[in-house]
């Protein structure tokens, strides 16, 4: 039995004067303490800020779920400075500015000193109330995870949101400004029609939904229009010189699609993956579910009343269309110095009938009164005209004609409660030409 142990003792001598000699990788990365594992970290990371010749480019969402995405370029330099630019704004020029990686539990690269990075980080900076001191959400200090693929990877030290720098080439800097180019097509100009709708094809079976996109935020909402398919795309928005891009990325038939390239032909936006896989944002020249809102003009219906002011957070309202915006420039621009339009108000059924109710600044008010006849295929009110201020022989006033023929729309007006609020509790109805992209948005104010 000693013998026995003798021998076993033997090998286990043998064995570990043979571990000791045999390092794998595993324990030779723990020979490094952790003090110097971060210090190569550091230098991995100051290495590859400042390889890439025409520096780094990165499309910022700070949170997907209620904003778009911001590019942002960087060309970083050893002393400790960096040339930055954005397309947060119409300002796509070039700043320098401070940054420096810092080191603590981790490696962090830090924009030291103010530049375009913070403009998303100020909380006195919000596009929406609902971000009141909340600012665009963003961050100006990035946690240093690693490289892949000749990316630099990074989360966001306040809300770990994975971040990618990729390499920027010397068209980005220059194209820069092409971005706020494409943010007018993603808007859609006064010519095009006020209705768009994603297209989803598999390969084999197409989905509509309908899609609209608020500018301010860079972000999108859209909604299957189909019974029984319950499927929604919530998106923010980022721009790029040839089109768009998505997050979170339309998935269909399994693919991820997230990059959309513009045709100025027809206005659309497309996106296109493998096997006749595809993602189509597209314009439609009615809307896509239509409501029976509209029967609120209807003759023998209770007083309904709706307005629009211009003071008021009516006209912020996104879904004002940019014609709508324009006709009220003209109105302004036609009146005496001192005057301007001041409000738009639709009685139906009031006890002096159904009319179109203008204010002003400087001058008095006018009623345009109408009849209503019902188009009940196409789900329309369609508005004639009947008198100025009961006097029917009174032409329309000249400053008025351009913006009062969108409501007498021979083809008729689409009304439609809408499901968001503007600051008040009161209904929020929008009223649009049918045959033009021309949309007043509205409270119901009874």
């Amino acid at each position: 039995m000693k013998q026995l142990y003798k021998y076993l003792f033997a090998a286990v001598l043998i064995l570990q004067l043979t571990a000791c000699n045999n390092n794998t990788d595993a324990e030779q990365l723990f020979q490094d303490t952790p003090t110097a594992r971060l210090n190569k970290q550091k230098s991995e990371l100051n290495d590859a800020l400042l390889s890439s010749q025409y520096g780094w480019k990165t499309v910022y969402f700070t949170d997907n779920t209620v904003l778009g995405g911001y590019t942002h370029l960087f060309r970083f330099a050893d002393d400790g400075t960096v040339q930055m630019a954005s397309d947060f704004d119409a300002d796509t020029a070039t700043y320098k500015s401070e940054y420096a990686i810092q080191v603590g539990s981790t490696v962090s690269l830090t924009f030291t000193t103010k530049n375009r990075i913070h403009l998303l980080s100020d909380s006195d900076n919000y596009p929406i109330p609902a971000l009141r001191a909340k600012g665009y959400l963003g961050d100006f200090q990035f946690l240093y995870y690693g490289q892949e693929n000749g990316e630099i990877i990074f989360r966001t030290n306040r809300s770990n949101q994975e971040l990618r720098f990729v390499k920027a080439t010397a068209e980005d800097w220059t194209e820069l400004p092409k971005n706020l180019l494409m943010e007018k097509n993603v808007i859609g100009g006064e010519e095009r029609p006020l209705f768009r709708l994603l297209e989803t094809n598999d390969g084999t079976t197409t989905h509509k939904f309908d899609f609209s996109f608020t500018a301010v935020t860079r972000f999108a909402n859209s909604n299957s229009i189909e019974n029984g398919y319950s499927v929604s795309y919530d998106m923010g928005i980022g721009y790029t010189p040839t089109g768009i891009v998505v997050s979170p990325a339309v998935e269909v038939g399994g693919q991820k699609l997230s990059n959309f390239t513009y045709n100025d032909a027809d206005g659309s936006f497309t996106a296109t993956g493998t096997g006749g896989v595809s993602a189509v944002i597209e314009y439609t020249d009615k809307p896509l579910v239509l409501t029976d809102d509209y029967k609120f003009l209807l003759p023998g219906k209770p007083l309904s009343w709706f307005g629009f002011f211009v003071d008021d957070y009516t006209i912020d309202s996104p879904t004002n269309s940019p014609l709508f915006y324009a006709e009220l420039e003209k109105v302004n621009a036609a009146l005496p110095a001192g005057q301007r339009i001041a409000s738009i108000e639709i009685y139906a059924n009031h006890s002096i009938g159904t009319f179109v109710y203008y204010t002003f600044v400087g001058r008095g008010a006018l009623q345009h009164h109408v009849t209503v006849q019902e188009d009940a295929a196409g789900k329309k009110a369609i508005l004639k005209h009947k008198s100025w201020n009961g006097n029917t022989t009174v032409a329309t006033p000249a400053f008025l004609a351009s913006i009062d023929k969108y409501f007498m729309d021979p083809e008729g007006i689409y009304v439609k409660a809408e499901s968001f609020r503007l600051f008040y509790s009161d209904p929020v109805y929008t009223f649009t030409s049918a045959s033009s992209p021309f949309r007043m948005t509205t409270w119901k104010l009874n």
